[in-house]
């Protein structure tokens, strides 16, 4: 509407130099020209609005927010019309822990108390966005900033609201997915009310007090320990049984060779060891005694 404005003030400009004098009242007609030319032109201005990709247009009149949105794309309204324009692409919003990685400056983790009447830190993300279609009502009774006056009390009031049903370790280790899911039911149902749309949660990190935390790492440290300790005994028990089916192959290796061996068996044997000696490059000389033992002479 600025150029409507000028143009106001220069057709007044105009008429009036027209009525003053004479002499310069042959401007006062081009002058009241460029006035009507700049109106026309503010208020054309005025009328054509552009909404971008991934927001939408409120409209409001002398302080009424009216129902009609507007859409990504141009439009033609009332020049007099205020229009706002609202993202309704996904937004986030971190509360965490770590200085500058939250949406607040400094440490902004949930601190709550669980079942056993501990403190646990907990890091979160929400994920969300605006219904185009609630768009006006949640311009009107809430206004643009909707996630210092919905998103960030009503996510920290439930996750406090909820975490009393679980103990600090279970929230931690086992109850955690439960929790998360818990939390996001509550949440959904309350940014639903004011016209957004929950589309995730995140739990990005929980923290327990150090004193719970180191009974955690000596309990696993114990248990790994233990797990250690079966797994060297296992070992040697599986060596035990191994040197018990080895001494026990080598008992009946000797029983059977013991009761298989006889005297004409052991002349068999003691014949084919003379053969092979004779046959032998180192040339040997082979004499037989009356007695079981003979007698081996080198022919050097």
């Amino acid at each position: 509407m600025g150029f409507a404005i000028i143009g106001v003030i220069i057709l007044i400009a105009g008429r009036l130099i027209s009525k003053i004098n004479d002499k310069i009242s042959i401007f006062g007609k081009p002058a009241m020209g460029i006035g009507i030319i700049l109106i026309l032109i503010g208020v054309l201005y005025a009328s054509i609005v552009q909404i971008d990709a991934g927001r939408v247009g409120v409209q409001k009149l002398y302080g009424h927010v009216q129902s009609e949105i507007l859409y990504s794309g141009l439009h033609i309204i009332n020049p007099l019309v205020d229009v706002e324009s609202i993202e309704t692409r996904t937004q986030n919003y971190t509360m965490s822990g770590v200085h500058n990685e939250g949406d607040k400056v400094g440490d902004d983790a949930i601190r709550v108390l669980s079942a056993d009447g501990l403190e646990v830190t907990i890091d979160l993300t929400v994920l969300f966005r605006v219904v185009p279609e609630n768009a006006p009502n949640l311009f009107k009774e809430t206004g643009l900033d909707y996630k210092d006056k919905i998103v960030r009390p009503i996510s920290r009031t439930k996750i406090r609201d909820n975490a009393v049903y679980y103990d600090a370790v279970s929230l931690y280790s086992t109850k955690r997915d439960e929790f998360q899911a818990r939390i996001y039911k509550s949440i959904e149902d309350e940014f639903k009310k004011r016209g957004l749309l929950l589309e995730n949660l995140l739990i990005r990190n929980i923290a327990l007090p150090t004193s719970v935390k180191n009974a955690i790492e000596s309990k696993i440290n114990a248990e790994q320990e233990a797990q250690k300790m079966q797994f060297v005994l296992q070992k040697e028990r599986q060596e035990a049984d191994r040197k018990r089916v080895e001494a026990q192959g080598i008992a009946d290796y000797q029983r059977i060779i013991s009761e298989s061996l006889t005297d004409k068996q052991l002349q068999y044997e003691q014949i084919k060891t003379m053969k092979e000696l004779a046959a032998s490059a180192n040339a040997k000389m082979i004499i037989m005694g009356r007695g079981n033992t003979p007698m081996i002479l080198d022919a050097k």
